[in-house]
Order: structure tokens, then sequence, then C-alpha cells
């Protein structure tokens, strides 16, 4: 995940409309989804306090993004880190980015970014378009009934999908685009097969519980962002769980 202020996003949508790449810029994208209702960037006269939960939501999603600090990149990151703090427990999700220190690097590595949002008071991240929209995301997604921009992500990955491609874990475990408006990278699919069978007392196979074609199938691409999630088939016959 992004190491420094210019970094993009590391490892770890409603649909996304299709992918503008402009020569000489990494990637554009633009939404078709509808305005947050009620998630806008408030104004410095409005905001007095940023409750603890938001503003580590909303920085750990601007230190992870992308320097483009496109709206719905960190929307999605933010979704991304509400769902994973659910699905393990944790009572907060800040309390899931200070405990899980694997997940989300740029919260614990020292990211520009993160400690920029962190440092910043209510007004100045009003002042600030990828801090205001950074926050926006976090409001979103920490709300009654957020829209998800990542369409259902527990996993992300950056520029280091194709740039480390041959031995990225996710690429190793198989990966399928499944929505070339997701590929940002033009990474091509990579299939790797997989079965499970249950076993008797003795350990010897009894009855094919199923077979996969890859782990990883792609949900949305926004900003320098992939997002993912396991594919059915693979949870199906490993029993693994969605989250990990």
């Amino acid at each position: 995940m992004a190491g420094n202020a210019n970094a993009l996003p590391g490892p770890l949508g409603v649909q996304t409309a299709p992918l503008v790449v402009d020569e000489g810029t990494l990637a554009r994208t633009r939404s078709p989804l509808p305005t947050v209702l009620g998630t806008e960037a408030p104004s410095a006269a409005q905001v007095v306090t940023i409750d603890a939960d938001t503003k580590m939501l909303a920085a750990t999603a601007y230190g992870e993004g992308s320097s483009e600090n496109v709206f719905e990149e960190m929307a999605a990151i933010a979704n991304v880190l509400v769902r994973q703090q659910k699905a393990r427990g944790y009572a907060s999700v800040s309390a899931f980015i200070r405990a899980d220190k694997t997940f989300a690097f740029a919260a614990h590595d020292g990211n520009e970014r993160y400690a920029k949002l962190m440092a910043a008071k209510p007004a100045d991240i009003e002042k600030d378009a990828g801090m205001g929209a950074a926050l926006k995301g976090a409001c979103n997604a920490l709300a009654a009934s957020p829209i998800d921009y990542s369409n259902g992500a527990y996993f992300w990955d950056g520029a280091d999908v194709k740039s480390n491609y041959a031995n990225h874990a996710k690429v190793l475990g198989g990966v399928h685009i499944t929505d070339q408006a997701h590929n940002i990278y033009g990474i091509e699919d990579k299939e790797v097969p997989g079965e499970n069978w249950l076993l008797d007392a003795n350990g010897k196979k009894t009855r094919l519980r199923g077979k996969w074609k890859y782990k990883y199938e792609s949900t949305a691409g926004w900003g320098g962002t992939i997002f993912w999630k396991y594919d059915a088939a693979f949870v199906k016959a490993s029993g693994n769980k969605e989250h990990k």
C-alpha cells in the first residue's frame, strides 16, 4: 500500500463508468454514480470537530489513495476498510486500523498524506480538495446506508500488481478481471486452478468439495486502485472466509 505522499495504493462499486486514460496521466475516471447525499465535505463554519473514527478512516483512505485524489477511489478504500472491520469483529474502524498493521500500511509506515490529514484541523481539511474528498468518502462509508464504491470488495491493489505481476501474491493465487473498466493497469487474467476434497479419518479423499480457476475477481477500478473479492467458486470449494 502507499508508502509516501506520491505512491499509489498497495495491496490489499455500484458499477464503474468506462475508464478514460489520457496520455501522460495514469488514469482518470468519471463516476456515473449519484451524489452521496449527506456526505459532502462540510464547510468550515459547520465543522468544529471530527470524531476519531471518521478522521482515521479519512486519513487512511487519503494515504492509500493515489495522488490524483479521485473521490471514488478513496471512498471505495473506506468502504473496504469498514467492511473488513465489521467482518473481523472490531468495535470500530479505528481499532481495526490500529490493530492490523498489515492491511492498511499508510496508517503505520510514515505515509505523508496520512500524517497530513491526521494533523489537519477540520477547517483545513475542508479547504483542501483531496482531504475534503477523503473525508466525504469516510463519512459515506460510516453512514447507515452507504453507497458502495468498491462493489463488495474486501481487498485492493495499486501499481505493484503490474510492476510485480509475476510474483504478486494475488496473481499467484489467480486473478480475473470481470470488467475491463476495472483494468486500469492492463494486466492479464491468470488462471491458477485448484480443488478441495473431503477426507476420511485416514486422510483419504472421499468426495470432491469443489474446484476453482482463480481466487480473486475484480469489482471496481478507480484512480490508481483495483478492487477485489474472492471468487465465489473458491470460497465455496475451499471454505475460505470472504475477508481473509
